[in-house]
């Protein structure tokens, strides 16, 4: 699936519930990253090797990018922290996000390149084919968006209660 929405909803999703341990901004946007390669007649970044030479790059040329990202997720209301490793390992580990979906959906994907085991063949039959995947990103989907509202709510409620009042000593 080059350049698609599809990819967003499973990235967005696990972005979103490890957002603590992950560069939310990074992760989801590696798989844009994965897909410049596409665009260059290329597949090889479609592989784990190569993706995260992808996804290690991208973790790099997006640290200066640390404080526009900073503004966004503001404007999101998420909360946001980082550094040159977690955008790095965000990078890698969202590239291969990428990498599993098309390994999943495209039988000329060769995810263990060089190795030339396919994934596609073992995965195909539990995940319904073609259409399977693309309701399982859809649901991904689904989820992100309950989750990151969740995830606003939840804060917007902790803001408004200020600090944390109950935990006063007992008298005896």
């Amino acid at each position: 699936m080059p350049v698609t929405p599809y990819h967003f909803g499973p990235s967005g999703l696990i972005g979103l519930a490890f957002r603590k341990r992950l560069d939310l901004p990074v992760f989801v946007l590696a798989n844009v990253a994965v897909d410049v390669e596409v665009l260059l007649h290329h597949r090889y970044g479609h592989t784990l090797l190569v993706g995260a030479l992808v996804g290690m790059v991208w973790g790099l040329a997006a640290y200066p990018l640390r404080g526009r990202f900073q503004k966004v997720m503001a404007a999101l209301r998420l909360p946001y922290q980082t550094g040159l490793i977690k955008m790095i390992v965000s990078g890698i580990l969202g590239a291969w996000c990428h990498v599993l979906i098309d390994g999943a959906y495209h039988i000329n994907a060769k995810v263990f390149w060089p190795s030339t085991f396919i994934f596609w063949r073992i995965v195909q039959p539990y995940l319904g084919g073609q259409k399977g995947i693309k309701i399982l990103c859809l649901v991904g989907w689904a989820a992100a968006i309950g989750l990151y509202t969740w995830i606003v709510l939840k804060r917007q409620r902790s803001d408004r209660q200020g600090p944390n009042v109950t935990s006063r000593p007992i008298k005896p």
